[in-house]
Formats: structure tokens, C-alpha cells, sequence
């Protein structure tokens, strides 16, 4: 066992004592709940929730860009988040003078990716909906963005994300483990999906899975990989460059779990990786310090990649400009389900959908 592992399962043991306190804290808060002490919300729209157990990486934001992509062509739709780390506090409604500092950089690149959609940021999120309903044309569907522990919104459709590489059913709660809550809370989801999973997953891995899991008869799991795209130059007077064709990498990240990226840039380049916290705002130390690392990489054909989510980040910082000359992409990345998976989550949320909708509009 080497040293890091020692020390991260020591100072698990040493945080003992916390956890158990604080899962006695989310005991408590969730059996409020369960007895109608806090009580939960119902909004006369269709919400459907993504969220996960645990903290961070789970790939929330692709799969709520997933779901705006999936409904906005036949409904009026918004994304409501929390907006972490804005400046900014109370309802923002994303325009086009939004930044990464009004409204946070997850739903600053999702309103970017889809500008037809209403993206809106609101700490308390019955208050973020109740604003965007008092709207001439009000949404029909309002994704709300990690919102599994925000119980004071009971969601028409409730969607729970794991890693395959990290499931909840093998971790434990905070800080001893990386859950926010118990792993039994998983109960109440509606929809299980379970991101990440290797493209080759085999039926018998599958179903060892599925029985871990432990689905109520009430949930529906579904299995879904990350599909990479070519990367995107943030300078457009640098050229376009096939993904495959990566020899010489500087991966640039401030993202919770980067190893799959780091993975799939390694299946075909010489990786260098410049790791920096989730949700990381780069400033001109930082920017100095990829130049430096960058000029020392030896070799050909060398290139920064970053993610989406910290290119947004990046091109907002005040010292962007010191980095804007070097070989710089993002890139993009989709949730692609498995095998005849998609097929039937888009039924099965369209269902819902329509069938909400049509309540809503036409029998309260």
C-alpha cells in the first residue's frame, strides 16, 4: 500500500467520530421530511431532478444538457441551478451579458449550448420557479440541476446519477465516504442512471450491477458512456485537429473526477496533467504556471486540452489574455446511452411529460 492510500484511509478513521455525527444530522433531516415537519413542494409544471448521492463527478451536466436537448423542440423548457460559486446572489435569469461570475460556469456553458432555453440560477429553488412561472410565457418543463438533496421541491420526475467506476452502493456517508446521504435514499428516485460505464460492458457485469443497485419496482436503471468529441480551438486562428490525432497533451483541469478524460486522451497522446480543484477560477498564477508547464513539455505537436466546463472559466478569467496565444482546445463531451437504452428513457420521460403537461394545462 503506498503512502497516499495510507494516509487517505487513516484520515478516514480519524474522521470516524464526524460521520457518524453528521449522518445523524441528514437522519434527522430526511425523517422531518418523511413526517411532513419540512415539507416538501409540489409546482404546477413538470420538474424533473438530477442529482447524485455523492459529491461531485457523477456527471450531472451533460446528462441536464441531455435532457434541455431532449424536450426543447416540443416544450417551452428552463434549466434552474443553484449557480455555484457566482458573485451573484437571489434569481438571475441568464441574458446575453450573463458571465461565469452572474451565474456560475455550469449553467453559464449550458446556456451557451443552448441559447433558445431559459437558464435561470436561484439559491432557493421553489423561489427560482415560482420566478420564472410569473413569466408571460411561462415553461412547461423546468430541469432542475443537482437537486436530489434539495427536498424542499418534490419533483415530477426524480433522476439519480452513479458512476460505474464509483457507485453509491460502495461508499459510505461523509466525511468517512463521499456520500451526502445515506445510500438507502436512493429509494427515491423514479430513474437510475448509471454514468460513465465502459462502451464493451458486458450482460453478465451488467447484471451483477443491476443486482448491487437493488432497484425498487417503482425505478427504471439506465446505462450510459461519455462519447468525446473532436477538440474545439478556443482560439479560432488555431487549426482543427482530429481527437485521434493527439501526440502531445497538456490536460488543463478543474473538474471534481478528470481520470476518465486523462484515460481517454492516453488511449493515443503523452499526457501531461495540470490538475486544479472543481469549479477552480483561474487567475494570473495560474495562468503563469500552464505557460511554464507548457514550455517544458519537450516533444512535437504539443497542445493544451481542457474541459468545457473549465474553458468557459478560463476564457472569463481577467488573465486569459496571457494564455490566449498557446495551441488551447476544450473538449466536448455527450452522454450516449447503452445498447437500446436511449430508446426507452426518451419514452419513458416523454410519458411523463406529456402526461404532467397535459394535467397541469388542463385539469387544475
Amino acid at each position: 500500500m503506498d503512502n497516499r492510500l495510507k494516509i487517505i484511509r487513516i484520515s478516514a478513521w480519524v474522521l470516524f467520530p464526524l460521520t457518524i455525527w453528521y449522518a445523524i444530522g441528514v437522519a434527522l433531516r430526511n425523517f422531518c421530511f418523511s413526517i411532513g415537519i419540512l415539507n416538501e413542494r409540489t409546482h404546477h409544471v413538470t420538474t424533473i431532478g438530477v442529482g447524485n448521492l455523492c459529491v461531485g463527478g457523477a456527471g450531472k451536466t451533460p446528462v441536464a444538457d441531455y435532457l434541455l436537448k431532449l424536450f426543447k423542440t416540443d416544450y417551452r423548457v428552463a434549466l434552474l441551478s443553484r449557480g455555484y460559486k457566482r458573485s451573484t446572489k437571489g434569481f438571475v435569469e441568464a441574458s446575453e451579458d450573463a458571465s461565469v461570475e452572474t451565474i456560475g460556469d455550469e449553467p453559464y456553458m449550458l446556456f451557451k449550448r443552448n441559447p433558445e432555453v431559459r437558464v435561470a440560477v436561484c439559491e432557493n429553488r421553489n423561489m427560482g420557479i415560482d420566478k420564472l412561472m410569473s413569466s408571460p410565457e411561462p415553461p412547461q418543463v423546468v430541469v432542475l440541476d443537482d437537486v436530489f438533496q434539495h427536498r424542499y421541491i418534490r419533483t415530477s420526475v426524480n433522476i439519480l446519477l452513479t458512476e460505474f467506476g464509483n457507485p453509491f452502493f460502495k461508499d459510505c456517508v461523509m466525511p468517512f465516504g463521499n456520500l451526502r446521504e445515506f445510500k438507502s435514499e436512493y429509494r427515491r428516485a423514479n430513474i437510475i442512471i448509471v454514468t460513465k460505464t465502459p462502451e464493451d460492458l458486458n450482460p453478465i457485469d451488467k447484471k451483477g450491477f443491476l443486482h448491487h443497485i437493488k432497484a425498487k419496482p417503482h425505478q427504471q436503471v439506465f446505462f450510459t458512456t461519455i462519447k468525446y468529441h473532436n477538440p474545439v480551438p478556443l482560439n479560432t486562428d488555431n487549426p482543427s485537429i482530429e481527437l485521434s490525432d493527439l501526440k502531445n497533451v497538456l490536460f488543463v483541469s478543474g473538474i471534481a473526477n478528470p481520470q476518465p478524460v486523462v484515460d481517454k486522451l492516453s488511449r493515443t497522446a503523452m499526457v501531461k496533467h495540470l490538475p486544479f480543484a472543481d469549479h477552480h477560477a483561474f487567475s494570473k498564477n495560474d495562468c503563469e504556471l500552464i505557460i511554464s508547464t507548457f514550455e517544458q513539455m519537450s516533444g512535437e505537436d504539443k497542445i493544451i486540452i481542457t474541459t468545457e466546463k473549465d474553458s468557459v472559466r478560463m476564457v472569463n478569467s481577467a488573465a486569459y489574455q496571457d494564455i490566449a496565444h498557446l495551441p488551447i482546445y476544450y473538449l466536448p463531451i455527450e452522454i450516449v446511452f447503452l445498447n437500446k437504452d436511449e430508446e426507452c428513457f426518451s419514452e419513458t420521460l416523454f410519458k411523463s411529460v406529456r402526461e404532467n403537461v397535459y394535467y397541469l394545462e388542463h385539469m387544475v
